[in-house]
């Protein structure tokens, strides 16, 4: 059956010369009704009429569905411009879905289910395009060109109204974008998180982005878990923990139409039944009542729409007796009984309302009424969207636009339309708002301890002495205390809280931020509850809650190269010395605060957190050199034919730091002895390099108003404390060819050149090669030496005691000694542990090199929280409770493993040596 003989109903043109102009184009005379209404009342349909003139003419001798299969068949054919053909079939299929609804061809479930399925089309495409680029990359390791038939593990999830097949005609999709982290590799975890996010963001500008042709359809990922703390794309496992433990009702609500729409579908049904037990709670759930009502009445008040119910200007969707009045309503009932009777887990409104009086939670009376205003309503909405093809649910403020509007809907008479909708909103607000009752007892609203502390003396703090800043607190501090309430530990939260509101400068712009953003409210009292320093880092640093929402905080930090990059702009302009250390301290504490929120919210792991503290340090002392070279320089001229390079040690050289690191440094330079520079007050070399790497020192370690940036270590230096602060090329090469003893060629090792110029930086690390490889030739004095220091350290009184994981018998410091003497034995082998592992060496067969790597990435995970979060050390009992707070597993006892790990290792550690003496001494 044709569409011409399936066309019940016309619109009345609001501008007949435009109708019959659209009329002219198609020519066709059963359809003259349909176009000059459409045409002469939606200027949007008008030009699409006009544009695909020829492509409708045909179509209307067609079935309405064959139609739209043809759009979607159409849609997945091969292109070289896929931006260009999505939106050319989202044109025609606009187009199409706006006349098979104003012709009356398709009910309100067919024009969205039509306008959903589109969604979903285009949505896969986009995946697919999005996907295969990413893994052409190589983002995803381990994956192969048959993962791509599951997008690898991405996911997307359609919320709201495109999860339950409710499009509206001017849609915007909601979206979460997941993957599944379990296809991955720990090693490949954060590559392909990034990958995950730059597929997500082609895919929105592939989908979203106004061009020439217009756009397909407009995304919104702000649905997903603590949308300002998160990037675009989160792993499974941490939105689940985001939902088990802090999951709103809102967001229960969000998640009753959700549904898989690309990717790896069967993944994504596999998380939604895991939330089951989240969205649908196993009791009769009534306080989600209160919230829902709670809802809508803030909407109501946020956008000034609880005044009397008029025509002009009343909005459609969250006005009162709008369509979120009926949506909220059926939601809330969902919650409440849907756990304990699944006919009610279903994502379409009216199938709701139909099952709510099946089961009678409601009268079918009741029912019947809602679904049908719901459709009404949605109808209109459609009509006004297609008039500009604008995403609005604001009825026009004038009444000549109304009459546009009651015209597209088939109606004549604009008073009549006006009256009627005027009772369909009564109608819809009387038989809803009655079914809200609060039944939330007293005790509920006064339990807690919320309610049991007495805050009034945060008065008198300088945040809070206006008026204003007062009104805004006292709208934010339920949800302050209950947040810290909810941390786990409440009184050290509450003491660190009041000192982050303490000393807080003033209080109505952060107030206001919070306000607008409860999820800052949840990160601040996480920081409370477990990381005091970077409590009192915000209280002084308020600005970096504004970096907190852009979407680029919760990404990674990126190479050193991207990280001087950033340095160098900061300081760009900056003329003044001291204004520009600054501005320095200023931007690494803001990178620092960065990286140690990312690991606290696991978003990134102890080790990887390490890694970005160690890039970090690196691009500060490369832009540092240069800015006190300099400053240098103008007081004391400079040196000809000379330079000098910064050497990481230690943990810097392995590229590995922890939140409080301080930073070990060796400075050598290469120029004759007896240079003099050429400055107002000349120094000769030796001076000259020992004066400039005290500056350095002083650039980075002196304390201002702004902190400092790093405590600086030498004594790796040459001759220890003993000797010069900066070591000429020659004597570094002699001392380390001559005089050094094992433990210096053991932290040689791990030295590396982090700044200075790249000629004298390859005459450094050319001694430090031919140093390993010397040393390679005393076997046993290397071994001794192990032994030696073994020995030492494991008899030292440890910072941390019991609860230390990077010093004692088996733990970090005796694991990185045995890798770096490995290296030496070798002969051979890269700074960081991890490469030290790999090579081929006497002293540490590869099974014992992967056992040794694995104990040691579980003392730095535990080593990077133990640094975040205390200077003093951790308790026992409150580690259970931190590892759940950074993403790690609470199945067992910290301490005790501990304990077992460093006994094993130190034990593998002892039996390699004797093994490697005994075939040293053969």
């Amino acid at each position: 059956m044709t569409v011409l003989s399936r066309l019940v109903q016309a619109p009345v043109a609001f501008d007949p010369d435009a109708g019959r102009t659209a009329a002219c184009c198609i020519d066709i005379k059963d359809a003259e009704a349909l176009i000059m209404g459409a045409a002469g009342s939606a200027p949007y349909l008008a030009r699409l009429i006009e544009a695909e003139a020829d492509w409708l003419r045909p179509a209307f001798f067609q079935g309405p569905q064959d139609v739209m299969t043809e759009l979607l068949v159409k849609l997945e054919e091969e292109c070289s411009d896929l931006s260009g053909h999505l939106r050319k079939i989202k044109r025609r299929a606009a187009l199409w879905i706006a006349l098979m609804d104003l012709g009356g061809v398709w009910s309100l479930e067919e024009v969205t289910g039509a306008l959903t399925r589109l969604a979903d089309a285009a949505l896969g495409r986009a995946v697919r395009f999005a996907i295969e680029i990413e893994w052409k990359r190589g983002s995803f390791p381990g994956q192969t060109e048959a993962d791509l038939e599951d997008a690898c593990g991405f996911i997307v999830l359609a919320m709201g109204k495109m999860g339950a097949f409710e499009l509206n005609y001017s849609s915007d999709i909601d979206l979460i974008c997941l993957f599944d982290e379990t296809r991955f590799e720990a090693a490949a975890f954060s590559k392909a998180r990034q990958g995950f996010i730059r597929a997500t963001r082609l895919i929105t500008k592939t989908l979203s982005q106004q061009t020439e042709y217009g756009y397909v359809f407009r995304t919104d990922l702000r649905l997903r878990p603590d949308p300002a703390v998160t990037p675009v794309c989160v792993a499974l496992e941490a939105a689940e923990r985001y939902y088990e433990s802090l999951g709103r009702t809102w967001e229960r609500a969000a998640y009753i139409k959700a549904r898989p729409a690309a990717g790896d579908i069967t993944a994504g049904v596999a998380f939604l039944d895991r939330l089951t037990p989240f969205v649908y709670r196993r009791h009769l759930d009534f306080a989600a009542i209160e919230d829902a009502h709670n809802m809508r009445l803030k909407i109501r008040e946020s956008r000034a729409l609880g005044g009397p119910i008029e025509i002009l200007d009343h909005n459609l969707k969250l006005g009162r007796g709008g369509i979120r009045e009926i949506e909220f309503f059926a939601q809330t009932r969902q919650l409440i009984a849907g756990g304990r009777d699944r006919r009610l887990q279903v994502r379409g409104t009216v199938q709701a309302l139909d099952i709510l009086a099946q089961t009678q939670w409601i009268s079918q009376d009741i029912a019947d009424k809602l679904a049908r205003n719901y459709r009404v309503l949605r109808g209109v909405e459609h009509r006004l969207q297609m008039v500009q093809d604008a995403q609005t649910h604001i009825l026009p403020k004038s009444q000549d636009e109304l009459r546009r509007i009651a015209y597209l809907s088939g109606e004549s008479d604009v008073q009549i339309f006006e009256q009627k909708l005027q009772n369909l909103f009564k109608d819809t607000e009387a038989a809803v708002v009655p079914l809200y009752r609060s039944v939330a007892t007293d005790d509920h609203n006064q339990n807690g301890p919320a309610q049991d502390i007495q805050s009034d003396h945060w008065l008198s703090y300088p945040a809070l002495r206006t008026a204003r800043a007062r009104i805004l607190f006292d709208k934010i501090r339920p949800k302050i205390l209950s947040a810290l309430s909810s941390s786990g530990r409440f009184d050290d939260a509450m003491i660190n809280f009041e000192n982050f509101l303490k000393n807080l400068p003033a209080g109505v712009q952060l107030f206001s931020l919070f306000a607008a953003n409860p999820s800052l409210i949840d990160l601040i009292a996480d920081i409370c509850s477990v990381a005091p320093e970077l409590a009192r880092y915000l209280s002084r640093n308020a600005h970096v809650f504004d970096a907190v929402l852009d979407g680029d905080f919760f990404e990674p930090v990126g190479s050193v190269e991207v990280l001087h990059f950033a340095l160098q702009q900061q300081l760009r302009g900056t003329s003044d010395y001291e204004v520009a250390l600054d501005l320095a301290r200023r931007w690494q504490k803001d990178v620092h605060f960065k990286i140690g929120v990312q690991h606290l919210r696991g978003l990134i792991s102890g080790q990887e957190a390490g890694q970005a503290y160690a890039r970090l340090a690196e691009a500060v002392v490369r832009s540092m050199w240069p800015l006190v070279h300099k400053a240098f320089v103008l007081k004391h001229g400079t040196l000809e034919r000379s330079g000098a390079v910064v050497m990481g040690m230690g943990s810097l050289g392995a590229g590995v730091l922890h939140a409080r690191s301080d930073l070990d440094l060796v400075i050598v330079y290469d120029v004759s002895q007896d240079a003099i520079s050429n400055g107002d007050k000349p120094l000769p070399a030796r001076l000259y390099y020992a004066r400039l790497t005290q500056a350095l020192l002083a650039a980075l370690s002196a304390k201002t108003a702004e902190g400092r940036l790093y405590e600086v270590d030498m004594r790796l230096r040459p001759s220890g404390r003993q000797g010069p602060v900066a070591v000429s090329f020659a004597s570094f090469e002699h001392y380390q060819k001559q005089e050094a003893w094992v433990w210096e060629h053991l932290a040689l090792v791990r030295g590396r050149v982090i700044a200075g110029p790249s000629n004298l930086s390859v005459k450094v690390e050319t001694v430090r090669r031919n140093v390993l490889r010397q040393s390679a030739e005393t076997a046993m004095n290397i071994l001794v030496g192990l032994e030696d220091m073994r020995h030492r350290l494991a008899h030292q009184d440890t910072p941390q005691g019991a609860f230390g994981f990077k010093h004692g018998a088996g733990k970090m410091l005796d694991i990185e000694l045995a890798a770096q003497a490995h290296v030496l034995l070798a002969g051979e082998g890269p700074q960081d542990i991890v490469g030290q592992l790999a090579v081929e060496g006497p002293l540490l067969p590869d099974t014992l090199a992967k056992q040794l790597l694995k104990k040691y990435f579980y003392f730095n995970e535990l080593n990077q929280i133990s640094h975040l979060v205390s200077a003093n050390g951790i308790k026992s009992e409150d580690w259970p409770r931190l590892l759940e707070k950074f993403n790690q597993k609470t199945t067992f006892d910290p301490i005790e493993n501990v304990q077992r790990h460093s006994q094993e290792a130190a034990q593998s550690i002892g039996a390699a040596i004797a093994r490697c003496k005994r075939l040293s001494i053969i």
